[in-house]
C-alpha cells in the first residue's frame, strides 16, 4: 500500500476589481507539510483577463506571480528559513489585491505531482 500524504491547496485568482467580487482562476498553490513540498503553477489568458476589465497588464500580473512562486519556493531571502507550511499560510492569507487565493482546502494522495496536475486541470484550465 502506498503512503498517502495529507496536503493543502488554494486556487490562485486574478481579481481585477475587489469591490465587484469577481475573479478568474489562474493558478494553484499546493503544500505537503510532511514532505516539505510546495508547488505553484499558473496559466494566464490575457484575452479572458481583458474581458474582466483588468486592473493591471498581464505582464505585471506575471511578474507578481513569479514573486509569489519565489516566496513559495523559499528563493527570496525573507522566506528562505520559513517552513513550507508557514510560507503556504502567508501566501494564502486574505488580501485585497489583483492576486488572491481561495481559502485553503485539504486532501490526501499517494502522488502529490499527479494530484497537483489533476487539480490544476480541474480548477484552472
Amino acid at each position: 500500500m502506498h503512503d498517502e500524504h495529507l496536503y493543502e491547496y488554494a486556487v490562485l485568482r486574478y481579481v481585477p476589481r475587489v469591490e465587484r467580487e469577481e475573479f478568474l482562476n489562474i493558478g494553484l498553490v499546493m503544500m505537503c507539510k510532511r514532505r516539505k513540498w510546495i508547488r505553484v503553477e499558473w496559466q494566464l489568458d490575457p484575452a479572458r483577463m481583458q474581458a474582466f476589465g483588468g486592473c493591471a497588464p498581464a505582464a505585471d500580473i506575471e511578474r507578481q506571480l513569479r514573486t509569489f512562486a519565489d516566496c513559495a519556493s523559499g528563493v527570496t531571502p525573507e522566506m528562505r528559513e520559513w517552513p513550507v507550511e508557514d510560507r503556504f499560510r502567508w501566501l494564502t492569507a486574505e488580501k485585497s489585491a489583483c492576486l488572491a487565493t481561495s481559502r485553503p482546502h485539504p486532501g490526501k494522495t499517494a502522488d502529490l505531482e499527479t494530484e497537483f496536475a489533476r487539480l490544476f486541470r480541474e480548477y484552472v484550465l
